[in-house]
Parts: C-alpha cells; sequence; structure tokens
C-alpha cells in the first residue's frame, strides 16, 4: 500500500442516517463522522451502496454531502457517490464538489443497462463533463455488469480519473487488477470485498472500503496502516477481526438485509437509528435483539 498517494487507506461506505419521518438525521451524522474521525479514518465516503445511494431521495442527497464536508472539517477525504447517474446526474457532480467533496465515486448506470463494450465510451464522457476527481466503481451484483480491465486501462491517464474500488467478489480478478494497476502513479486501487481486502493489500492496493468500518473504524484503518508497514501477521489478525464483525450483518443475508441489519448493529451502539429507506425494510424486534446478544459477544457494546 502506497501511503504516499492522496486517495489511500481505510474509506469507509458511510449509512446514511434517517429519521423515523426518513428525512436526515444530523445529530447522528455528527455522532457517526466523530466516530469515524476518531478512528483515523483515511476517508468517508457518503451515498455508496452501504449508504442506500441508489434509493436516497434527490433533495436529500446534496444536504448530505454537504453536511459531511463541514463536519468532516478536512481531517478526511470526502468521497461521494452518484448512484444511478443519467446526464442530469452530472450536474449533481459538480455541485458535490462546489460544497467540497473530495472526489465523485461512479459504478455503471442502474436504470440503462449498458454492455461491457459500451462502458469505455460512457465513462470517457462522463470524466470529460466532471469538474473534479472521479473513482471508478466496479459492483457487477448490483449493477450487473463488471467494467473491463482493458477499459480501465484505456481509461488511464485521464485527468480525473484518480482510481478504482472494485468490489467484484473475484480473486482472480483482483489479482489482475493489481498486477495491470498496482504502482501506477496517480492511480489509487481500492478493494471492497471484505474477504479479499487482506490479499488485496498483500499485493498492493492503496486502500479498502469496508462495510465493517461503521463499527469498527479504528480496526480497518490500524489494517491499512500495518500493511504499509508489511506487518502481514498484525495485518491478517485485523482481517480476522473484520470478517468476524462483518459476519454479525452480513451471514445469511441478502445485501438489502445485511444493510438494514447493519444499521440496527449501529443503533444498539447508539450511533444511529436504525430506519432505513424504501425498499430496504427495518429489521424486527426480535432480529435486533438477536443483534444486539452478538454484539455483547463481540465485545462491541458500550459500557454504560
Amino acid at each position: 500500500m502506497r501511503k504516499a498517494l492522496k486517495y489511500h487507506g481505510a474509506v469507509v461506505p458511510l449509512v446514511t442516517p434517517l429519521t423515523t419521518q426518513g428525512s436526515l438525521d444530523e445529530a447522528a451524522l455528527r455522532r457517526l463522522v466523530d466516530w469515524q474521525i476518531a478512528g483515523g479514518v483515511a476517508g468517508i465516503f457518503v451515498l455508496g451502496t452501504t449508504g442506500e445511494g441508489a434509493h436516497v431521495p434527490a433533495q436529500l442527497r446534496w444536504q448530505l454531502v454537504a453536511r459531511t464536508v463541514a463536519l468532516v472539517n478536512k481531517q478526511a477525504l470526502v468521497y461521494a457517490g452518484l448512484g444511478d447517474i443519467r446526464s442530469a446526474d452530472l450536474a449533481e457532480a459538480n455541485e458535490f464538489f462546489q460544497v467540497g467533496a473530495d472526489a465523485v465515486v461512479v459504478h455503471p448506470p442502474l436504470s440503462e443497462k449498458l454492455v461491457p463494450e459500451k462502458l469505455l465510451g460512457w465513462y470517457a464522457t462522463l470524466l470529460d463533463q466532471v469538474k473534479g476527481p472521479l473513482v471508478l466503481y466496479n459492483m457487477p451484483s448490483t449493477t450487473g455488469v463488471s467494467i473491463p480491465l482493458d477499459a480501465v486501462e484505456q481509461l488511464l491517464g485521464h485527468p480525473r480519473l484518480v482510481g478504482i474500488k472494485d468490489s467484484e467478489n473475484n480473486p482472480q480478478r483482483h489479482e489482475e487488477l493489481l498486477q495491470r494497476f498496482g504502482g501506477k502513479k496517480d492511480f489509487s486501487v481500492f478493494i471492497g470485498v471484505g474477504a479479499l481486502m487482506e490479499p488485496g493489500l498483500k499485493l498492493g492496493a492503496d486502500g479498502i472500503v469496508p462495510s465493517v468500518g461503521n463499527l469498527i473504524p479504528e480496526v480497518c484503518q490500524q489494517l491499512c496502516v500495518a500493511a504499509n508497514e508489511a506487518d502481514w501477521n498484525t495485518v491478517a489478525q485485523l482481517a480476522a477481526r473484520m470478517n468476524t464483525v462483518a459476519l454479525l450483518y452480513q451471514k445469511g443475508r441478502n445485501l438489502n438485509e445485511s444493510l438494514a441489519a447493519l444499521k440496527a448493529a449501529m443503533h444498539c451502539r447508539g450511533l444511529c437509528a436504525p430506519q432505513v429507506l424504501p425498499p430496504l425494510r427495518r429489521v424486527s424486534d426480535a432480529e435486533l435483539e438477536k443483534i444486539r446478544h452478538q454484539l455483547a459477544e463481540l465485545h462491541l457494546l458500550n459500557v454504560k
């Protein structure tokens, strides 16, 4: 991992804290940001998949980015997701830069399915029009399409392209990704799959984007620091801790269910309410108590 690059380290995909009415819970957002800063993370990523980005209403998106930037106050980088981007959304991207976002993170569109061969032109057009740094976001489990590595190579060198977050659960792809693009000047590789973060860092990834960082940000950042120092025994221990905690909300659940369970776990830790946006559904009271019990077993409940 090359700490010298601007875009590096643990970048936590923040949940979007909501009130019971579905509006932004600004008090909870302050707690979440303070929690991440205290954990020493290098970046905070709002409006990503973990932040229910595709479901966040337009009027709330700008508010969330602006408030996060203000609360972070340059203590970490702020990344903003563009969700299901359409041509009209480019104005939103540039508004995010105007309020201080350090980069936008963009996966292929959801409403307009593109075949892999079309993604090179789509991203090239996008890069020409945005007014700040852009990180590619590969997540075929959500978008239905994988960004070809050949397309990534052809996009390299564009002045606004600064990296890629790869969340495709494919070890062979990640190995090739890092063989081809690891160590490139001004291009960062972030691993977005929990089980692949340790091997990815060993192969030279610049950072990770762990949803479990919402619960244990300090462990995630310590993992990146240990990798930067090539302390692989510590990396293995910290990665094991991260993966164990992630099972709390991921095991036996699909993506939407795991996001609701993550928010429930954070509620038990006093960080935010368990509210989620449709079509997600918050966990039942019985499941909430089960999660609370599991948190206690993992020594993650705050001591009162």
